[in-house]
């Protein structure tokens, strides 16, 4: 397969081959897919995410990622009065895993197989590393996961019971992030991290079947929570490549979330920052999307900017009540990350930014199940960062 071009939204630069994931300016590239010529007529009836394949850069690779995607748009009218909206979910724990990282995952791997590459990784809080681990398996690939230390122990259950090789680094998340990306270049490790080219490639799918569920009109907006920006930089681009190519007439608005305890990206956002700024994490029940130094920060207020939409926060008590409501009134069982679209379209039509006549899809994003079980905690190494590069040695 021939090398994809990779650019930057942030300064325009356009790479040939595959290098860096990042550009020289410190901005997140990802792949020029050519969409040009996408309509609705070119999706197949492949399984899963696959039905795009004209709009992705690998094929699938079989195993679990061949039904990674495919999953419901339900309308839930009893959740209206609840956000002042037409609500719309788009319930991303029907996924393999659970979760939507099975769409970058997948992608992932695919490209790991392509390749030639015999390990893959992720740095992750718990759903990605879960994906990663599972998708890897099923295919027969070594699985590296490097998560904090302060990782709910069920978590680790979850993780471990795909048997990669699971480590604990004591250290900045963020810089685990990036010492991750220099030390799987040294080793032969393909981490496919949260915004990975990859695996922004795999996540836009994700609006990509919410805007074929709609067409062909189009949603008046799309809510998403945010954590580091990946899921939000593959709607981003998902809605660009299509109105490009003509397959939708307007963008939807697109506005994200995050939980009031760690907001780097929605204080930017008010403060009418072009660029966001690392910040202290506090504790939130949304643990999931608490990330204080977000790597595609600067990538989410360009798409909230760029489509009239918006980056927003909430606090645990309007994510705690939003994820009861979406149980309760919907049938849906969501984890605490997943809640925040609900709260946030809530507090968006409160203050008019939101209409009670429009249609708005909420990307529940991973299911509420998951850390409900009992599993023992298993014995997993932990490192400083400092020493990463020893313990990632080994699995040369």
């Amino acid at each position: 397969m021939t090398p994809p071009t990779l650019s930057c939204v942030a300064c325009g630069e356009t790479v040939d081959e595959w290098t860096a994931t990042r550009c020289d300016c410190g901005g997140p590239r990802w792949i020029d897919v050519d969409a040009d010529d996408f309509g609705w007529d070119d999706v197949t009836d492949e399984s899963g995410m696959w039905r795009y394949g004209s709009l992705l850069p690998v094929s699938s690779p079989g195993g679990l990622g061949d039904v990674a995607g495919d999953t419901p748009l339900v309308r839930t009218p009893r959740l209206d009065g609840v956000a002042g909206v037409n609500v719309h979910v788009k319930y991303e724990a029907a996924n393999p895993t659970g979760s939507f990282k099975d769409r970058g995952s997948a992608v992932g791997v695919a490209w790991a197989l392509d390749h030639g590459v015999d390990t893959v990784g992720t740095v992750s809080h718990g759903n990605m590393a879960m994906s990663m681990a599972a998708h890897a398996a099923g295919v027969d690939l070594d699985c590296v996961v490097l998560v904090p230390t302060d990782i709910p122990a069920e978590r680790l259950g979850n993780i471990a019971q795909y048997d990669p090789t699971l480590v604990r680094v004591d250290g900045d998340y963020g810089k685990l992030y990036e010492r991750s990306l220099e030390l799987g270049a040294e080793v032969g490790v393909e981490f496919v991290n949260s915004d990975a080219p990859l695996r922004v490639e795999g996540q836009k799918t994700t609006v990509v079947e919410v805007l074929e569920a709609f067409a062909p009109d189009v949603p008046d907006a799309i809510v998403l929570p945010v954590s580091s920006g990946g899921h939000a930089s593959g709607a981003w681009k998902a809605v660009r490549e299509l109105r490009r190519a003509g397959a939708i007439d307007r963008v939807p608005r697109l506005y994200f979330v995050q939980a009031t305890a760690c907001a780097p990206i929605a204080e930017a956002f008010e403060a009418g920052a072009d660029e966001v700024t690392p910040v202290t994490a506090g504790e939130t029940v949304a643990y999931s999307i608490a990330n204080a130094n977000p790597p595609s920060g600067n990538r989410t207020l360009a798409a909230a900017r760029e489509t009239d939409g918006a980056v927003l926060a909430v606090d645990d008590e309007e994510i705690l009540t939003a994820q009861r409501a979406l149980a309760a009134r919907a049938g849906l069982a969501v984890e605490t990350s997943s809640a925040t679209t609900l709260a946030g379209a809530r507090r968006l039509a409160a203050r008019g930014e939101l209409t009670s006549e429009e249609d708005v899809v909420l990307v529940a994003t991973g299911s509420g199940f998951k850390e409900r079980g009992t599993s023992e905690t298993p014995d997993v190494e932990t490192v400083a960062l400092d020493d990463l590069e020893t313990v990632l040695g080994r699995t040369r």
